[in-house]
C-alpha cells in the first residue's frame, strides 16, 4: 500500500484524509478553470470576487 501522501502521478495526489488534489499541471492540461477553487489552480481564480485573476500561464 502506498504511503497517503506519495504522489501517484504528476496529475495529482491523495492527501492523508483521502482527497484527490488535482497538480497545476492537470489543471493546465484540462484548459479552463472550474470556478471550485482548486488548490492549485494556475488560473488565479478568487472566490470572493468570483473572477480570474491576470495570472501568467505557465505553459
Amino acid at each position: 500500500m502506498k504511503d497517503s501522501n506519495e504522489t501517484t502521478s504528476d496529475l495529482y495526489y491523495v492527501t492523508k484524509e483521502g482527497y484527490r488534489v488535482f497538480t497545476e499541471k492537470y489543471h493546465l492540461q484540462r484548459g479552463y478553470c472550474c470556478k471550485s477553487a482548486c488548490r492549485h489552480c494556475p488560473y488565479g481564480y478568487e472566490v470572493k470576487t468570483n473572477s480570474l485573476t491576470s495570472k501568467k500561464n505557465k505553459l
